[in-house]
């Protein structure tokens, strides 16, 4: 069945794929009237979420807000499509580094780093960060349930240079590089929710106390790995420039979590900043009513 799907369904995003931006534009502007008006995807969850995250904010303006955000989710999915065919020139050219000159700062620091995240704006389109510096690029990916658009989709991200793993697979990747000494930039998503069973640390994310990802902080202290953060704005439509900031240069300095409420400021500085590029349509906060007390909480790395 899998196969079946692939084969029905592959040749007609490749098509889409070879589009010019402008009927790509068309293409999005009328699945986000079927999807948003007529389907009504997600739109309680996306209000609801909006709600808890900016309690000040009138309805209206939370609506309006959801609106945007409806607009940019689906520009998110055609940018994605065109990613299939995209050039590297083409790509460098909608999708601009503003601070190439940190990657020589990393490299001279000889040693591999921790690049934390966000679903904010268009975080795919770091396909091309290979070029930009000669550490070995690594970034990981949740795995698909059919496997031929999953190898597809890896070999696709892949093509410019850096190397995409399943999720599951990072820290073997990792172990492997570190063995045969290749420097790599581990580029780990943090915001997303982690299982409950499994959650060491909560915090406020969005003045909302939820189960946070603490593997980026515990990997970068445990192999002593500079940790940065990427920040993506959007210019114009499909058109983003994405900046870094390194975290801390030597994680074993910063008391358990630090590193972690570091990630979370910026990235809460940035979803206030433009609520609309912030990926909404995820339940991020169904686990905020579970949060145990300060005192239950486990250590993360002990020194």
């Amino acid at each position: 069945m899998h196969r079946i799907v692939f084969l029905c369904t592959y040749p007609i995003i490749w098509i889409f794929s070879k589009l010019p931006f402008w009927m790509l534009h068309i293409l999005s502007d009328g699945i986000y009237f079927l999807l948003f008006h007529i389907i009504g995807y997600r739109k309680e969850i996306v209000l609801n979420n909006l709600k808890l995250a900016f309690p000040e904010k009138e309805t209206k303006e939370l609506k309006k807000i959801r609106k945007e955000f409806y607009h940019h989710f689906v520009d998110i999915f055609v940018e994605m499509i065109k990613s299939f065919t995209i050039s590297e020139s083409e790509l460098n050219k909608r999708y601009k580094y503003t601070n190439p000159e940190i990657f020589k700062t990393l490299e001279n620091l000889e040693k591999s780093v921790i690049m934390m995240g966000s679903h904010y704006a268009n975080w795919e389109w770091i396909i091309n960060i290979q070029s930009m510096t000669s550490i070995n690029c690594v970034g990981a990916y949740t795995r698909l349930s059919n496997p031929y658009y999953d190898r597809l989709i890896r070999k696709n991200r892949s093509r410019f240079g850096s190397d995409f793993v399943p999720t599951r697979h990072t820290i073997k990747n990792l172990l492997d590089n570190k063995k045969n000494n290749i420097t790599s930039l581990y580029g780990l998503l943090s915001d997303q929710s982690p299982q409950i069973q499994k959650t060491h640390y909560w915090a406020p994310f969005l003045g909302v106390t939820v189960p946070i990802h603490t593997g980026a902080e515990m990997l970068a202290k445990k192999h002593n790995f500079t940790v940065a953060y990427m920040n993506v704005t959007k210019i114009k439509r499909s058109h983003y420039s994405i900046s870094f900031e390194i975290l801390a240069e030597n994680p074993k300095d910063f008391q358990d979590y630090e590193i972690t409420d570091l990630f979370l400021e910026k990235a809460t500085k940035q979803i206030i900043e433009n609520p609309a590029l912030y990926f909404w349509t995820h339940n991020r906060f169904k686990h905020k009513d579970k949060a145990p007390s300060k005192s239950s909480q486990k250590i993360l790395v002990k020194n």
